[in-house]
């Protein structure tokens, strides 16, 4: 099965999973990432918003690249209004020639809150559906002047005059995603998007026998089968050219895990394994601050149901055999070792375009 395969623009570093600081690379190194990412071959780039703005690095990356898509992976909704997130996506979808994909995404309350300083006015999944509605209603008024008339529960679109409407484009569809890992936001995605982007905290067999029926629900009822449906992959790697290197990896991917394993918002798959216990005492750690305990909650075997491991010669082969049927689309966030070994890279790349 061949992959469209993505990769990540200021992805956060291991040491940041364990509480440690934002590494020094940053926006301003964005040109020269972006520009690497196409010539290697990969078919899109995605930035997530993990200390930086997901949008202004797209932008840059527009100026600098010609072929690839440019994702979101993703922006939180709630604490922008909809008119804000379709002015940002419009103008990267004309910037870009077409090549703009709007990842969106909820986060959780504690943070839309108390990080973000915004508000939690509903639960996540039925806001969502209608901030989703609402922005695509924005669209169709830009594309083709349409009177506003989208009224919902929480977003009221009934007021643009022509000063503020940015107007026609070229490429009018935008491509939305929706992060999911729960299976409202899988439905949802299936129902209303182009894609759904997987958390990759969402084992293989919990993305078997839990998301993908969900979006197959969704898809078909909005006239669509799961074939119509993106589906965006980011496994967890470990990977390294020897055992010694792999055995290290593994254990810094521990520190990954352990830090999305202890959102409650995440405890689905948790508790859809049986780790229920661990859940709560990661989350625990958490509130403590106690972010270097937390991998040693991790054992191997649950690293394995989460996580590729494999030798640099046998990634690409391992990546095609685990996410076979799964996913349509992957995405490589590699450690920055593995990275610089560019064609290494743009081999692993084809050899899953093509697999």
């Amino acid at each position: 099965m061949a992959f469209r395969v993505q990769t990540v623009l200021l992805s956060p570093e291991t040491g940041q999973y364990a509480g440690g600081a934002q590494p020094s690379i940053g926006v301003a190194h964005i040109a020269d990432a972006a520009r690497i990412a196409e010539r290697l071959g990969f078919d899109g780039v995605t930035v997530p918003e993990a200390g930086h703005d997901p949008f202004l690095p797209l932008a840059i990356a527009t100026e600098h690249t010609g072929r690839v898509s440019l994702g979101t992976n993703v922006a939180i909704a709630f604490p922008r209004s909809p008119l804000v997130t379709a002015q940002l996506a419009w103008d990267l979808q004309q910037l870009s020639g077409g090549r703009f994909e709007l990842g969106l995404g909820t986060q959780v309350r504690s943070h839309v809150e108390r990080r973000y300083a915004s508000e939690w006015t509903a639960p996540a999944g039925p806001r969502l559906r209608e901030y989703v509605q609402c922005v695509t209603s924005m669209f169709d008024t830009f594309q083709t002047g349409a009177k506003p008339a989208f009224e919902s529960d929480h977003y009221r679109f009934t007021l643009m005059n022509p000063l503020f409407n940015p107007g026609p484009i070229a490429h009018p569809h935008i491509p939305i995603h929706l992060a999911a890992v729960n299976p409202y936001m899988a439905r949802l995605a299936g129902e209303l998007c182009a894609g759904v982007r997987v958390h990759p905290i969402a084992t293989f067999r919990y993305v078997r026998e839990v998301v993908l029926p969900a979006v197959a629900a969704g898809a078909g009822a909005g006239g669509r089968s799961l074939r119509d449906i993106e589906i965006i992959g980011a496994p967890f790697l470990a990977v390294g050219r020897d055992e010694a290197a792999i055995t290290a990896a593994r254990e810094a991917l521990k520190r990954h895990i352990a830090f999305y394993a202890s959102t409650p918002t995440y405890h689905a798959v948790l508790d859809y394994h049986g780790w229920a216990e661990v859940g709560r005492d990661l989350h625990l750690l958490s509130r403590e601050g106690r972010w270097k305990e937390m991998p040693r909650r991790i054992t191997d075997d649950m690293l394995d149901e989460w996580a590729i491991v494999a030798s640099c010669d046998d990634l690409a082969a391992s990546i095609a055999q685990r996410c076979a049927d799964v996913y349509s689309t992957v995405l490589l966030d590699l450690p920055p070792a593995l990275r610089s070994d560019e064609d290494w890279v743009a081999t692993t790349v084809k050899a899953l375009q093509t697999a």
